[in-house]
């Protein structure tokens, strides 16, 4: 049976970004305010990505980066309700307003519920993207697409080279849902920050305890505070061999993840201080992919480069930090090749333009954790501070692209970090 598809189009832009992540925000605001016309489409009703969807509870690692500070600074002027908490907490509901903020005041326009279907091309340059929605299939023009979608579902319809997972055997990281629970006492609560962190309790130590009582892959605990009192926020949800780019995967993760919602909460209360009388309020409506495709550019930036904090010539994200995040990707806790409470490196690394230029597809950019880097260096990148770093850059370079007729490739990494303010963009 045949049938045809009527798709309308709806509008030119200078700038598309596909998907609203922290790189997705950063990248809108930043051609926004560059003088770019620009269009931000995301699947999702609200804004954010993993920081607001996603439930996620605070921003780890850093960034020289203005965009990163204003986003910090301006979310936090907006709790009233925890006021000495650290700012890198999230307010998922202040932090979706800030953002809202943020894009309009750069005249950004905000398309939600709106899904990535395809993209147009021009021989190797992509020139638009087909999209759908309630308004049923639309098309959209533009000079410049920046591809925020973390799994790089633009780049991958482009046909921009890519692999999956670590080199070896095409592995990728475990997935979480994100919860929060309330009813906790917080004066004698305890906050294990990392897997490596252990607690030592008159039943056993935490970690332990949780490798034996919790249903597998789930078996770690790792617990952090929330901007409202008594309410913490749970990354302790676990599922491998998910790959986040495959809708039944996704599903099976949903299910997964929220079957061992109440089996943790009945873990806390047993074992864990000051959680003996806590409750689910509230989950992500986001599930989280930690890594899927990771995709070739003009450069690839590689675990040796970060731990020997390199400062690239044609950097134009500077002072970024992390640990290697590599969770287990057959089981709870830390990969064995990963670390964070012991990464040795502190000085922070750059990343060069050509990490988000595809190797051979014009009319695009990368932003986000899809950028071009090596399994283990994007366990380090992938940090959200990081991916708005990223976003910015990306930002810029799109809204040179668009003014000037040139394609991303061509655009000079000492102009963006010009735009962006000197060579190290704080």
């Amino acid at each position: 049976m045949k049938y045809e598809i009527q798709v309308n189009h709806k509008g030119t832009y200078d700038v598309i970004v596909v998907g609203s992540g922290p790189a997705g925000v950063a990248a809108a605001i930043s051609a926004g305010r560059n003088g770019s016309k620009t269009l931000l489409i995301e699947s999702l009703g609200r804004v954010g990505g993993i920081s607001t969807s996603g439930m996620m509870s605070h921003f780890t690692g850093r960034c020289k980066n203005k965009l990163y500070l204003e986003i910090l600074d301006r979310a936090k002027a907006k709790n009233h309700y925890f006021p000495e908490l650290e700012k890198k907490y999230i307010d998922p509901e202040l932090l979706t307003l800030t953002y809202i903020e943020m894009l309009e005041e750069a005249k950004v326009d905000i398309l939600l519920y709106t899904t990535f279907c395809d993209v147009l091309m021009e021989g190797n340059a992509v020139t638009g993207i087909i999209c759908h929605n309630k308004s049923g299939f639309c098309r959209y023009d533009a000079k410049v697409i920046i591809d925020a979608s973390g799994d790089g579902d633009v780049a991958e319809k482009s046909g921009v080279e890519y692999f999956k997972g670590r080199e070896s055997d095409g592995k990728m990281q475990p997935a979480t849902l994100m919860f929060k629970v309330g009813g906790v006492d917080t004066k004698k609560a305890v906050f294990p920050g990392s897997f490596e962190t252990l607690v030592q309790t008159d039943k056993g130590e935490l970690q332990a305890l949780a490798k034996e009582k919790l249903p597998h892959p789930a078996g770690h605990v790792l617990l952090y505070h929330s901007t409202l009192p008594g309410i913490v926020t749970c990354n302790m949800t676990n599922v491998t061999d998910i790959d986040g780019t495959r809708a039944e995967d996704l599903t099976r993760a949903e299910i997964i993840c929220r079957k061992q919602m109440p089996l943790i909460v009945d873990f806390l209360r047993e074992y864990v201080p000051g959680y003996e009388n806590c409750y689910i309020i509230g989950s992500a409506s986001l599930i989280g992919i930690r890594e899927t495709r990771h995709f070739k550019g003009l450069k690839t930036i590689t675990e040796q480069e970060i731990s020997a904090a390199v400062q690239h010539e044609d950097a134009v994200v500077f002072d970024a930090h992390f640990n290697f995040d590599v969770h287990n990707i057959s089981g709870a806790g830390l990969d064995k090749t990963g670390c964070q409470k012991h990464f040795k490196q502190n000085k922070g690394y750059t990343i060069p333009y050509g990490c988000m230029v595809p190797e051979k597809i014009n009319g695009l950019l990368l932003s986000g954790r899809n950028i071009s880097g090596t399994h283990m260096a994007h366990s380090n990148f992938r940090a959200m501070p990081i991916c708005v770093g990223i976003g910015e850059a990306c930002g810029v370079a799109a809204a040179i692209a668009a003014k000037s007729g040139k394609q991303p490739r061509n655009v000079d990494p000492a102009e963006i970090r010009k735009v962006m303010g000197g060579t190290e963009n704080g």
